[in-house]
């Protein structure tokens, strides 16, 4: 073989190379905006449904993305908007200029609340980690609520709380837009009940790192439950600060908190004793809840999972199956109203939360899951016993 014929050999070779690599490498990227707290007193939660997004994220490439005949692989811009609504708006238009996001997940009702202004105008879909129920009732057409609306939680809670400690109750939750929400539903709830409101003392759950002063007005008021709730860390230290100052009455949890990660602050769920909330997805035993728990801490070792974590997933799951329905990875449109025939398509391994389908609205469809602490430890009981 001579050296001329050996030298074109190898440039054939190396060009045959080339071209395969081109193939298995033409893969058209789509950038999926995220905005949330990733600093401050909410980070933990923030973090909580980033990596949800981005173990969805990865197995999607790893199966591979096909639409309408080409392949495209997904990656996750995040930004910091620090819970702020303000800082929402503004990683949302550069999310939108710069990387091109057909969808932007922002996990708080404010932010949520800030996009709806123009995300028609500007064609992305909101993906909305809230469960209040004005992100769906403002009507907006491209707009998902990924977790159900907490109003399916009130009765229970009231009932639950109000017949194993009394009617008394304390508002200390966060003054954050979400917490302000809850509020407005559940105190008249309370009330109607027979329940009283003896104090409503709202903390900066997202700022302050000591709630000594706040909880101690609160316990003042001399109530038989409080009603608390914003991310876990803080929800948590509350809790604890109310049982060092000697409360000895029931909590009722709002379903942005997690028992199981506020127990990294009480020291157990000993303190919680009395408390209702929403279900620890640890504590969920079905098969589907099990296996998810089980891939997530392989991913991501020495990890627990919140419900954060798995809606979350499914919702990036269920955008790039509605992407796959509509034909577009860009027409926010067509993929909006492709989410419904999506969501009923979704593999249980990739589903844990059993959502059942998207309504008109834009709303997920889903039983809720609530639990109590007894004895230290977490049972779940059924909506349908507290009504």
């Amino acid at each position: 073989m001579t050296v001329t014929f050996k030298l074109k050999h190898l440039a054939a070779t190396a060009a045959l190379g080339l071209a395969f690599t081109g193939s298995a490498f033409a893969q058209e990227v789509v950038k999926i905006g995220f905005s949330g707290p990733l600093s401050g007193g909410a980070a933990l939660y923030g973090k909580n449904v980033l990596d949800g997004m981005q173990l969805a994220v990865n197995e999607i490439n790893a199966q591979g993305l096909e639409v309408a005949g080409k392949k495209y692989k997904l990656e996750i811009v995040s930004l910091d908007d620090k819970y702020n609504p303000s800082e929402t708006a503004i990683n949302a238009q550069r999310l939108v200029q710069q990387y091109k996001t057909p969808a932007i997940l922002v996990p708080h009702s404010g932010g949520s609340l800030a996009l709806q202004v123009n995300n028609e105008q500007n064609k992305y879909l909101l993906l909305s980690y809230t469960s209040v129920p004005q992100i769906t009732a403002r009507g907006n057409k491209l707009t998902l609520r990924i977790p159900p609306e907490f109003t399916s939680y009130v009765p229970a809670f009231v009932k639950h709380a109000m017949t194993k400690y009394g009617k008394n109750i304390a508002f200390a939750h966060g003054d954050h837009d979400y917490a302000k929400a809850w509020t407005a539903v559940f105190k008249p709830a309370w009330e109607a009940a027979g329940g009283k409101v003896v104090i409503e003392n709202p903390m900066s759950y997202n700022r302050a790192a000591d709630f000594y002063s706040g909880v101690s007005r609160a316990l003042a008021a001399k109530p038989d439950v409080m009603f608390i709730g914003g991310a876990s860390e803080p929800t948590g230290l509350v809790v604890k600060q109310a049982r060092e100052l000697g409360f000895k009455g029931g909590f009722v949890i709002i379903d942005q908190a997690k028992m199981d990660e506020m127990t990294k602050v009480t020291g157990g769920y000993g303190p919680l004793e009395g408390s209702i909330g929403v279900l620890p997805l640890i504590e969920d035993k079905t098969p589907d809840a099990q296996n998810f728990v089980t891939r997530f801490q392989k991913a991501y070792p020495g990890r627990v999972p919140s419900s954060e974590v798995s809606l979350n997933y499914t919702a990036v799951w269920l955008l790039a199956g509605a992407m796959k329905a509509s034909g577009s990875v860009t027409d926010a449109t067509a993929i909006r109203a492709s989410l419904d025939k999506a969501a009923k398509e979704l593999s249980p391994a990739h589903n844990p939360n059993t959502l059942d389908g998207v309504d008109d609205k834009g709303g997920t469809l889903a039983d809720t899951r609530v639990a109590v602490v007894e004895n230290g430890k977490v049972r779940e009981i059924k909506l349908s016993a507290l009504k």
